[in-house]
């Protein structure tokens, strides 16, 4: 009896570990890959670089560049179209950078050097749901607790934060949790690892 208990139990803790695995991890994508993050050749070198590319949920962006070179901004829609750091969301200053995408819908990068934007330093990317692989699922509005930064009277709230993950970055943006992600997605896997381990 102890012997099926204590098989139970590794089973149990295979199905577990392997779980999280499959949910943390993302693949990773060197930004231009060996040209890196710096001002193009051509505008729409980074539009190419990303069009034929299906970004999902926990996919890492690494922008390869020199610190105190470069930087990469991610910013609003607007202020990506107008190459202007008006509407900042956040902004990685130590290179390399690697930002996880942490949300469905449109992210927007820029290089806030003056006249690298403008020169093509710029990144637009659709993050799809990750787990079906159907279209994007619209990403949620701020919770009541976040308090929205207006920069002007038609300014529409920014988008929640790409997580940063290099040193000197920004914390995570408020109202985002992993941890009851990772619980919603272990749950129905534990609940059958539960019902094995009765089962023996």
């Amino acid at each position: 009896m102890s012997g099926k208990i204590t098989m139970a139990m590794a089973a149990l803790f295979v199905v577990l570990a392997a779980n999280v695995l499959q949910s943390t991890n993302g693949a990773t994508y060197t930004v231009g890959d060996s040209t890196g993050w710096r001002v193009p050749a051509n505008n729409d070198f980074y539009d190419d670089w990303a069009d034929n590319k299906a970004f999902v949920v926990g996919d890492v962006l690494v922008f390869n560049f020199t610190t105190g070179q470069h930087d990469v901004a991610e910013v609003t829609e607007t202020a990506y179209d107008a190459c202007t750091t008006a509407n900042t969301i956040s902004t990685v200053s130590t290179g390399p950078a690697r930002i996880t995408l942490n949300r469905t819908g449109e992210f927007y990068f820029i290089c806030a050097v003056p006249g690298h934007c403008s020169g093509g330093q710029k990144l637009n990317v659709e993050v799809r749901n990750g787990n079906n692989g159907t279209a994007a699922v619209p990403a949620p509005g701020p919770s009541p607790t976040t308090t929205p930064v207006a920069t002007s009277p038609t300014t529409s709230t920014p988008p929640t934060a790409a997580t940063p993950t290099s040193p000197g970055t920004s914390s995570p943006p408020p109202g985002t949790n992993s941890a009851s992600s990772l619980v919603s997605t272990l749950s129905p896997v534990f609940f059958m690892a539960i019902a094995l381990v009765l089962m023996c």
